[in-house]
């Protein structure tokens, strides 16, 4: 259980953290701002749902564990395809952008891999 908690904590640590420096960067050079008025709740916001990602992409990893043996990337890349295609699909709706979808998918790019890598490590012996 303590592994699987650890694992949670640092997954969640990367997913928390990659975006803020894609979209960082993507508001440095296009003057984007997060959605609504306060800072404070949109961070905590992220930070519930990135929480509620981290426990599941985990969770799932932890009870597949033999059948994911070795296969981190495949199990990367169907998250990856989900994420992508619900930032696409965001993009299409109201109030949301291109650019931001982009951002999203650049993100998920990054920290999909790397959540798959260290879940791989943490949780298989």
């Amino acid at each position: 259980m303590t592994r699987i908690a650890l694992c949670v904590l640092a997954v969640l640590l990367i997913i928390f953290t990659v975006p803020f420096a894609v979209y960082g960067t993507l508001s440095a050079f296009t003057g984007a701002q997060p959605p609504g008025g306060s800072n404070a709740a949109f961070f905590t916001g992220v930070l519930v749902s990135k929480l509620g990602t981290a426990l599941t992409f985990v969770l799932i990893f932890n009870a597949a564990r033999g059948a994911l043996r070795n296969r981190w990337p495949a199990y990367a890349a169907m998250w990856w395809l989900m994420f992508a295609f619900g930032e696409i699909g965001q993009a299409i709706g109201p109030s949301y952008s291109w650019p931001f979808a982009i951002a999203g998918i650049v993100s998920e790019t990054i920290y999909l891999p790397l959540s798959a890598l260290v879940t791989s490590k943490l949780l298989l012996p």
